[in-house]
């Protein structure tokens, strides 16, 4: 296959992956569809992984491999180098997801345990007695209804979504330097 081919198969699969982390970040801000205070989100939403990182940082190198096979020699080597840069970014970017959203996921979610006051009742567990592992306490939580189960999704979506695009960032780094070094298309010669 083409470097270029290539190049653009990866950018393709990477619009709706940064698509799908941006819409799952924004909804761990309204779990269950409710609007609740600044105060009351679990703090490692506002870190932004899924819109910056997984999102705004993934969509420029693929915007920039679906370019990178473009017409002539000079073009298409500059094209993939340019790609394999941007692509460090979206490594990054879909490494710096997956980190949050793992943490998110050990941590657990802020919620209302029925006394008024919003804690974070799961952050102090052992791995054995993780709340991950036991949900029978996931009745600890009264507000917002079904706030673990909502997290423990969304988190899980965007740890997914960013190990994927960390991967598929790293081939295009390995791809671009290929197209770059011998070009884009591999042609017999006569």
């Amino acid at each position: 296959m083409c470097t270029g081919r290539c190049s653009k198969c990866i950018g393709i699969t990477l619009f709706p992956l940064a698509a799908c982390a941006i819409v799952s970040n924004i909804l761990l801000y309204f779990p269950n569809g409710q609007v609740l205070q600044i105060n009351e989100i679990t703090d490692l939403v506002w870190f932004f992984h899924g819109i910056l990182g997984a999102g705004i940082l993934v969509i420029l190198p693929a915007s920039m491999m679906l370019g990178a096979g473009g017409a002539g020699c000079c073009a298409n080597r500059c094209g993939m180098l340019l790609s394999v840069v941007l692509s460090v970014l979206g490594f990054a970017g879909g490494v710096y997801c997956a980190v949050i959203s793992s943490l998110g996921l050990i941590w657990g979610p802020l919620c209302n345990m029925g006394d008024g006051e919003y804690l974070y009742p799961f952050r102090n567990d052992t791995l054995e007695e993780n709340y991950l592992f036991n949900q029978t306490t996931w009745v600890i939580c009264k507000e917002p209804e079904n706030i673990i189960l909502w997290n423990t999704v969304l988190f899980s979506i965007l740890l997914a979504i960013g190990v994927v695009e960390a991967i598929l960032c790293f081939i295009q780094v390995i791809n671009g330097l290929t197209g770059f070094i011998c070009g884009t298309c591999m042609r017999k010669r006569k």
